[in-house]
């Protein structure tokens, strides 16, 4: 046996049967984390992956399938027009209102298609750090302040990183410009305008399936809370319809493959989740008809599903991990809050440092981040570390993390990382010297 080879998976064996050996399964805290983390993904997989997941790797997939690599190369890619290309990823998260999570399926499809390096995490880090609706709820709650700086915030740290990014592997970025295809007029044989309304109509699914509820039971945001469905109702027919005439599906499929939908929105009109369900199983069973299945219909559906099952099981496993660690929203894992709370109280480097770091790891599904904030500043928690968790927070957790490394390996995941830390550390720095 050549030991020079074999220590490290002995070492692992080892290490591994230890940690088995003497796990304190007994320890009431170690007993309590293993239920938050069973309870976490529980609450992830009834609230995220139907409304919010779903969606998005049906977007995803339309756009591997109807957005030719050549438009991805003119808009997005490395040869890109720069100040275009950052700022519509720098502000691309006022138009989906989703979380860490929800954002990756639709980075990941521009990245595969040949986005550039730095654009593609600027979109990244702004789908889930810029949602208006959050900055909005953040200078109600947190003060007028908090609100504008988080806003400013998630706007400058989009652009700064996306450009670091694209510096620190230039080289890379430099051979993928070189043998980027030519930037040519995008041969498609639909309208572009026919295009664009059908991806409104599936982030306008996306957008208002997930409308959160505030605590204003007025206003804009509660009218159109309480409208939600109706209003998704509203572009799920409008995708029905481009379905139907643009796509040559036929009206008498749409309606068939939506007949169950409807149904239990009327039967069972308390429980949208399972029209919303049903919806999903009749799109995605037109999808794989014989006379559609190797049609872009079935394009479509395949890329969606390749999307599906390479980000959701790692998903599934980092909201456990996220769990067992830090517990659910307003409950506490193996890591006691009373330490978090001590950790982050003043305006040190360290308090910001340490904000930053929790942030990143935790998951915070979209507008929870406000009242848990609202909860630690009331146990001590500074101005600084507070903004600095909200500009790490949102935009990064360990789920995210593990499904970023996935598709741009290792090195990329580990620098956006400790740039977000990085930046939201400086930023509360500054925010709680001022304030």
């Amino acid at each position: 046996m050549n030991w020079k080879i074999e220590w490290k998976p002995l070492f692992w064996i080892v290490a591994i049967f230890l940690a088995c050996f003497f796990l304190p399964v007994d320890a009431p805290r170690v007993q309590n984390a293993i239920i938050e983390s069973l309870y976490l993904v529980k609450w992830y997989a009834q609230e995220h992956v139907l409304l919010c997941l779903i969606p998005a790797f049906f977007i995803a997939g339309a756009v591997a399938v109807f957005v030719s690599q050549a438009a991805v190369m003119k808009y997005l890619g490395p040869k890109a027009n720069k100040l275009l290309a950052y700022g519509v990823a720098s502000v691309s998260g006022t138009i989906l209102a989703v979380c860490s999570c929800t954002i990756l399926p639709l980075f990941a499809g521009i990245y595969r298609m040949g986005a550039g390096l730095g654009p593609a995490c600027a979109f990244l880090y702004s789908g889930p750090a810029i949602n208006i609706l959050a900055i909005v709820l953040t200078a109600r709650i947190l003060g007028p302040e908090m609100g504008v700086a988080r806003a400013i915030g998630a706007i400058v740290f989009a652009i700064v990183i996306g450009l670091a990014m694209h510096f620190f592997f230039r080289h890379e970025e430099a051979e993928k410009a070189a043998i980027a295809p030519m930037m040519g007029k995008d041969v498609d044989g639909r309208p572009l305008w026919q295009t664009a309304l059908y991806f409104v109509s599936m982030v306008g699914i996306l957008v208002f399936a997930n409308w959160g509820k505030t605590d204003d039971p007025s206003g804009l945001w509660h009218a159109i809370y309480v409208a939600k469905w109706w209003i998704t109702s509203g572009f799920s027919v409008a995708l029905g319809v481009m379905l139907a005439t643009w796509f040559k599906l036929g009206l008498t499929r749409i309606m068939i493959a939506a007949l169950p939908a409807i149904v239990l929105a009327i039967v069972q009109p308390q429980h949208p989740v399972l029209a919303f369900t049903f919806g999903v199983i009749g799109l995605s069973v037109l999808s794989n008809l014989k006379s559609t299945r190797d049609g872009e219909m079935g394009e479509w559906f395949n890329e969606s599903w390749d999307f599906a099952k390479k980000i959701l099981p790692l998903l599934l496993i980092g909201v456990l991990i996220a769990g067992f660690l830090l517990g659910r929203p307003g409950q506490e894992g193996l890591i006691p809050s009373e330490w978090v709370a001590s950790l982050v109280g003043g305006n040190s480097l360290f308090a910001n440092l340490f904000a930053s770091v929790f942030g990143a790891f935790m998951y915070f599904a979209t507008l929870t981040e406000v009242p848990i904030l609202q909860g630690l500043m009331g146990a001590g928690m500074g101005k600084g570390p507070a903004l600095a968790l909200l500009l790490a927070g949102p935009a990064l957790s360990l789920p995210n993390m593990l499904v970023i490394r996935s598709v741009m390996g290792t090195k990329k995941t580990v620098v956006f990382v400790l740039l977000v830390m990085v930046m939201a550390t400086i930023s509360g720095l500054i925010y709680g010297a001022i304030f």
